[in-house]
């Protein structure tokens, strides 16, 4: 930020900032106009000199300079005229487009400012659950709505490929689902035929596979992963476990083959399997009210030490979805507690109706720089803690803060501040 010149130098200042677009010429017609004038002196002292002879043009010449310097003279003077005034009307207008730019950057600072107030009122552990739409449920199944394409990769009118898939990150002993389908415009399964299935390890780049590739049966008969049998919809089922990949800490891929009428087509299913559990959970959760804050403590018992990352649902007590819980942070081997924190503004903030309930917890040790990135703990589907009722007041209503929240917010204020300053200093009216 720099402080307005001082009075006396402030119409200089503008005078030079703001001069009008025939500035150029008038500082050519200064500079020529001594010249002209030298001219026309000599050639009229020329005239005045005894000559040898008659010199009938010297006088002529003269007052034609003499005449120029006069033409010349008139603007530079009205430019020199309009120069001395403090605001000219072009400088005026130039001020107020230079005020216009500043006054829409003060707009956009103090947008910046409130929308990063606003998005850090809350720490990134204790979020609304709103504004994480894709993990209010983490367990429902994934659909997914494709075109069916034929054998010169064209999507066959009319008719869609729909597929099914129970989850994603598999663990232990857990069993997963998938189901394919074909279906026409309205979404009614029409006939199709399975070619073949099989399920088969991803290994890592420059990785050889393993395991052997298993055989998977998709079927209509109500068995195996299929729900229900004869309506269109083809279902499997895959315990890796004991289904060939016991073991393995990878990517599996489903791959099934299927044909409609003369079109044939391929669906793809993915799942990231954890044969073996780095930590356990223990039965019971302990909540206290600490801070300001309603934290529930998680009993755990770790095999492997590092980073964990714990993920867990508040619903409030009509079972609405309320809060995001996480925890990230290193955690060491052996019998632990992982709190999860509800931040006392948000409560303050969006009143939940008590009692609130903790359900649907995953948690998964993170492996950097590997494939894959995570090994997975047993998920705790389903309400997991219930807690007690507690007045609205009993948590504080203060914003959240950081060394980094506080030096941003400073940062944006000064942005404010500056731009609220060039605004009132190019101010020309009233």
């Amino acid at each position: 930020m720099h402080a307005a010149p001082p009075p006396e130098k402030q119409s200089v200042s503008r005078r030079r900032r703001h001069r009008p677009q025939h500035s150029q010429r008038g500082r050519w017609e200064w500079w020529l106009a001594p010249a002209i004038v030298g001219l026309a002196w000599l050639l009229w002292t020329a005239g005045d000199a005894p000559q040898a002879g008659p010199a009938p043009q010297a006088p002529s010449l003269a007052a034609a300079a003499g005449a120029s310097v006069m033409a010349m003279a008139a603007p530079a003077a009205s430019h020199a005229a309009a120069g001395a005034a403090p605001f000219s009307a072009v400088a005026v207008q130039a001020r107020e487009a230079q005020r216009e730019i500043w006054r829409q950057r003060l707009e956009r600072a103090q947008a910046t400012l409130q929308a990063y107030r606003d998005s850090t009122r809350y720490p990134h552990e204790s979020q609304p659950i709103a504004a994480h739409s894709d993990q209010v449920y983490p367990n429902q199944p994934i659909s997914e709505d494709l075109a069916l394409k034929g054998a010169d990769g064209r999507a066959v009118p009319g008719v869609r490929l729909r597929t099914v898939q129970e989850r994603v990150f598999v663990q232990g002993q857990e069993t997963v689902r998938f189901s394919v389908s074909v279906v026409d415009e309205q979404g009614k399964p029409i006939p199709l035929r399975i070619l073949r299935a099989s399920a088969r390890e991803l290994p890592a780049p420059r990785t050889a596979a393993t395991h052997a590739d298993v055989e998977m049966h998709f079927n209509d008969e109500g068995r195996s992963g299929d729900l229900q049998a004869g309506d269109g919809v083809y279902g499997a089922q895959l315990q890796p476990a004991t289904q060939g990949f016991d073991g393995l800490l990878g990517q599996i891929r489903i791959e099934v083959h299927l044909q409609y009428r003369k079109e044939q087509g391929v669906a793809y299913f993915d799942i990231v399997y954890t044969p073996d559990a780095p930590a356990t959970w223990q039965a019971g959760v302990r909540e206290a009210l600490e801070d300001g804050s309603l934290n529930f403590y998680l009993k755990a018992e770790v095999r492997e030490a590092g980073r964990y990352v714990v993920t867990g649902r508040v619903d409030d007590a009509h079972g609405k979805p309320f809060a995001l819980l996480t925890f990230n942070d290193e955690v060491e081997a052996g019998a632990r507690e992982i709190r999860l924190s509800l931040f006392g503004k948000l409560v303050r903030d969006g009143k939940p109706a008590f009692p609130l309930t903790l359900r649907d917890v995953d948690a998964f040790l993170l492996r950097a720089d590997a494939f894959p990135d995570r090994k997975l703990m047993p998920r705790r589907i389903g309400p997991v803690h219930a807690s007690q009722a507690y007045p609205l007041l009993s948590f504080a209503d203060k914003e959240w803060t950081s060394e980094e929240r506080d030096r941003y917010l400073a940062e944006l204020n000064r942005d404010v501040a500056e731009s609220q300053q060039q605004v009132d200093r190019l101010k020309t009216g009233p």
